[in-house]
């Protein structure tokens, strides 16, 4: 059996798989950075940022730091390596605004839309986030995907999070999908490719930033390449 007949459900990240959470984020900052820190170039504040968000989401991942020292220190790691003072009280402040402007931009990662209808002709499609679920339930409704999707599981749901096998396990059951015909996309090799592959899932990596990875894993650059595998 092909892989493709062999598949039934496919289980999408969110976050820098369908939604553009960078072109986002940026969108959100400079709002922000505008209002109340004029001096600060967004350029120059994405260019730290981008890197302590990662290192802290990867933390937070393995349960290393909570959320709140996750909205915390993104922010004030970014300023203090901009050499920029900011009070506790503002980066309280900044973090709300974030939190509450991110979802309200809708940029989605090109063929997002054609790929669903795609594929939703032919499966059933859910998603599987690391993302708060407030903020996660936002952006799906305001880029207008919700209809897509059958399921949908975040972390604060399955009480772990991805590459923990029991979100799968969670996603699975809620889904009421089997595993051996589930597979699973995202951009994080650790989270989403190696977390399904250790669930029982198959998973396609999407690769947009095209590092380089073992030849035995499935991968698109392009999220419109989903096609070729299904």
């Amino acid at each position: 059996m092909s892989f493709a007949n062999k598949i039934t459900d496919i289980f999408f990240d969110l976050d820098h798989t369908l939604w553009d959470f960078d072109v986002n984020s940026e969108l959100a900052f400079e709002v922000i950075l505008k209002k109340d820190h004029p001096t600060i170039e967004i350029a120059d504040f994405i260019e730290k940022y981008a890197p302590i968000n990662q290192a802290c989401w990867k933390l937070y991942q393995y349960d290393k730091i909570t959320h709140a020292e996750l909205r915390y220190n993104r922010l004030k790691h970014t300023f203090d390596a901009l050499e920029y003072f900011v009070s506790d009280a503002q980066i309280d402040s900044i973090a709300h605004d974030y939190i509450q402007l991110l979802p309200e931009n809708n940029r989605l990662f090109d063929g997002t839309i054609e790929v669903l209808e795609y594929l939703g002709k032919k499966y059933k499609l859910h998603i599987i986030t690391n993302g708060f679920a407030d903020v996660q339930y936002k952006k799906i409704n305001n880029s207008n995907i919700g209809g897509f999707f059958k399921t949908i599981t975040n972390s604060e749901m399955a009480g772990v999070k991805k590459p923990n096998p029991i979100i799968f396990e969670y996603a699975l059951n809620l889904a009421q999908a089997n595993r051996e015909n589930s597979v699973m996309i995202g951009d994080c090799l650790e989270a989403d490719v190696q977390g399904a592959l250790d669930a029982g899932l198959d998973a396609i990596f999407f690769n947009d930033k095209r590092i380089q990875v073992k030849q035995n894993i499935k991968q698109v650059n392009h999220l419109l390449e989903l096609k070729k595998y299904l």
